[in-house]
């Protein structure tokens, strides 16, 4: 099988989608002729046409409407927004319409559309370039959030994505679209949604992460394996639903855990899984739930961007205290 990276492996399963299924279309500013921002529609203009790969104005709740109305009909649209700090205007559209077609509808209606987004920093990008607002995503019912970390697994979740009768929220991790390459066999087959995966198998700790952070999650794990500490590594992929029953079988096994992501502190998604673990898994915790996250400041422009994002460092310095701890 050939090494793609992961930006290559979300073009692949564009591809595959729109040529299995003839309702699939892609659209979004710049996805045409450009191939977009980062890429990741190259080519597909060319041999789709210009009906099933749709250059937008630079209209961010236009684009997520138009996603509604098409799915609505019985389309299946893969949105593009250039930027998840571009994605707030499309809210609305998420919030009251989106989310709610298939309760509002009694059934009669779905909603089978996907909102591709780059997410987080790294990339020494200017403001609004760099958010991991996945937390406020995820808190929507009738969401589905993902979040890709690497190629295989990009491929497999976003062809599982465009194939769900209801709306997702695909997340494609910026820092790692080309920094991490990897097998994709071009097959079709789609990866759960739902399910998180165990990279590593540890006895120790649980390292939970998600997205580009994945990469510095198993870093660290490797360091520590040099202590003699086993990390246990999941990949959560998907937010929401997150795949509780994992988290709480690891955390029984290992007694400790450290959340990883590089959203803001405060709300961040790693509060929602160590409220979990408190409400069903406090009588296996052999120490506190510890959380390694970015900062409840703005993403700092490039200068500080790398004293903002979670490091090795900061990971093994976090799963040592809980080893620690008693």
């Amino acid at each position: 099988m050939p090494e793609v990276a992961l930006v290559e492996a979300i073009n692949l399963a564009l591809a595959r989608a729109m040529t299995e299924d003839p309702t699939v279309l892609v659209l979004g500013e710049d996805v045409g002729v450009n191939g977009g921002v980062f890429r990741a529609t190259v080519g597909l203009q060319q041999r789709f046409g210009a009906d099933r790969v749709i250059d937008t104005p630079l209209a961010e709740l236009l684009i997520s409407g138009l996603c509604v109305g098409m799915a609505a009909q019985g389309l299946r649209p893969v949105g593009e927004i250039q930027f998840m700090g571009f994605i707030y205007p499309c809210i609305d559209q998420l919030v009251n319409h989106a989310s709610r077609l298939r309760n509002r509808t009694q059934g009669k209606l779905s909603c089978p559309m996907v909102l591709r987004t780059p997410h987080g920093g790294g990339i020494r990008a200017p403001e609004h370039h760099s958010e991991a607002t996945e937390a406020m995503l995820a808190h929507i019912p009738g969401l589905r959030v993902v979040v890709a970390s690497s190629p295989d697994r990009a491929y497999g979740l976003l062809l599982a994505a465009i194939r769900d009768p209801d709306p997702v929220i695909f997340l494609e991790p910026t820092r790692i679209y080309r920094a991490v390459k990897g097998e994709v066999d071009d097959n079709g087959e789609a990866l759960p949604l739902d399910v998180a995966f165990i990279l590593r198998e540890g006895r120790d700790v649980t390292l939970i992460s998600w997205g580009a952070l994945v990469k510095e999650t198993l870093a660290a794990a490797q360091e520590l394996a040099a202590d003699g500490v086993a990390a246990e590594v999941i990949d959560l992929a998907t937010l929401k639903p997150y795949d509780a029953e994992t988290v709480l079988a690891s955390v029984a096994k290992t007694g400790r855990c450290v959340i990883i992501h590089e959203a803001a502190r405060t709300g961040g998604f790693g509060a929602e899984i160590a409220a979990l673990l408190a409400e069903r898994g406090l009588l296996n915790l052999l120490a506190p739930v510890k959380r390694v996250t970015g900062y409840d400041t703005v993403m700092p422009l490039p200068r500080l961007e790398q004293a903002y994002l979670p490091s090795v460092a900061r990971i093994t310095a976090a799963a040592r205290e809980v080893c620690q701890f008693g």
